[in-house]
């Protein structure tokens, strides 16, 4: 293509550079030309006098591009107009990561870039701690006074927390909600719950505010369920399995409540019994076994409301759970356990969490495998008899 000396040293260094020696004509090979139109655009914008106005209506890919070749080729107001329309104009998400990528390929030192990258990051000193800003979102969602807004925004942030555990390097260090901050809101929960609990033992049947006491109370269940979930998710569950299973007040109180206002509470103690039946939750067998020892009656107790009233219990992932969480017990406790389900199950029915398998496996344990014959050793016997 035909150019003019004048205005490609003027508006380029990389040019000014090439033809900085006298002459009316020269030639300019340009070599490793990736795009070459994007390279003819870029020199037409150097005749331009209101960059701005010509880069208006431009898609991000393609700013991205002219800045690649802007930047080769030492075009500063190329670079710079550039820069200024990316400041300016939205991104979806994809185009933020190209953005971001091309800027720190690109390595421009500019007050403008500065400016383009502070819409996704900033200095560490001028910025919220993310912890601050984790338990500020937390709180404000527990609090929350109307339950729609509460409920959507629950499922935003456990959405955002899933998020912060992956590894953006562009963004700089990962970062997390640490576990004094959700043991912190565990607590601040529990007392809640415990206050409400208290009110609600004490209160005369004809009072008025009961119905707001009771929701309350499932509010603050709720609370709490919230707070497991993400424990769990977050590989902390561990220390919550014993701090829930010492919550011997707790379980006190909750037997004195109407079941159909307590059983959210035992949906806790099924969330646990499901992580530790899965796996996901790692405790001592004493642990394991102080749980159900204050949670189990009141589990058994809430069954049959909680799988009536909550659309979000699964009757067989909660009995599967707590089958598995009884298996994991010395034999003797299994025992003992699961002979006072037996009793509970020919009274209650489906009121009753159906653990049959567990039963079934429990009395394989107890009775047949320890007096069959070892089969093991009849095997090698023949093995080496057939050997000679």
């Amino acid at each position: 293509m035909d150019v003019h000396r004048k205005v490609l040293a003027e508006k380029s260094r990389f040019f000014a550079e090439k033809l900085r020696d006298g002459g009316i004509t020269h030639s300019v090979e340009i070599c490793d030309c990736d795009d070459v139109e994007i390279y003819v655009e870029t020199l037409v914008l150097m005749y331009s006098d209101d960059l701005k106005k010509k880069l208006m209506g431009e898609d991000v890919s393609r700013i991205l591009s002219l800045l690649k070749v802007s930047a080769a080729i030492l075009f500063e107001a190329g670079i710079l107009s550039c820069l200024d329309y990316l400041e300016a104009v939205p991104w979806s998400e994809d185009e933020e990561e190209k953005i971001i990528s091309c800027l720190n390929q690109l390595h421009i030192q500019d007050s403008v870039s500065e400016d383009v990258l502070q819409r996704v990051s900033t200095e560490p000193s001028k910025f919220v701690k993310a912890d601050d800003m984790f338990m500020k979102m937390l709180t404000g969602v527990l609090q929350a006074k109307d339950d729609k807004a509460r409920r959507e925004m629950k499922s935003l942030i456990s959405r955002l927390l899933k998020e912060v555990a992956v590894d953006y390097s562009n963004y700089g260090p990962k970062i997390d909600v640490s576990r004094d901050t959700l043991y912190s809101l565990y607590h601040r929960c529990l007392s809640a719950l415990i206050l409400c609990l208290s009110e609600a033992t004490c209160m005369d049947e004809s009072r008025q505010d009961r119905g707001a006491i009771m929701a309350e109370i499932a509010r603050e269940a709720d609370n709490m369920q919230w707070i497991v979930e993400i424990l769990i998710e977050k590989k902390m569950g561990d220390e919550f399995v014993k701090l829930w299973a010492d919550q011997k007040e707790l379980a006190t109180l909750h037997s004195k409540i109407p079941t159909m206002y307590r059983h959210e509470i035992s949906r806790v103690t099924a969330q646990l019994c499901i992580a530790i039946g899965r796996g996901h939750i790692l405790v001592p067998k004493e642990t394991r076994y102080s749980l159900l020892s204050t949670w189990l009656e009141p589990l058994y107790e809430d069954f049959g409301w909680m799988k009536r009233a909550s659309r979000f219990v699964d009757k067989k992932v909660v009995e599967d759970g707590l089958s598995q969480t009884i298996l994991t017990l010395p034999i003797s406790q299994q025992q003992s356990i699961l002979m006072n389900w037996f009793d509970r199950f020919l009274t209650k029915g489906d009121d009753c969490p159906n653990i049959q398998k567990a039963f079934e496996i429990w009395w394989r344990r107890a009775f047949i495998r320890q007096y069959a014959p070892d089969e093991d050793q009849h095997m090698q016997i023949t093995v080496c008899n057939y050997a000679e």
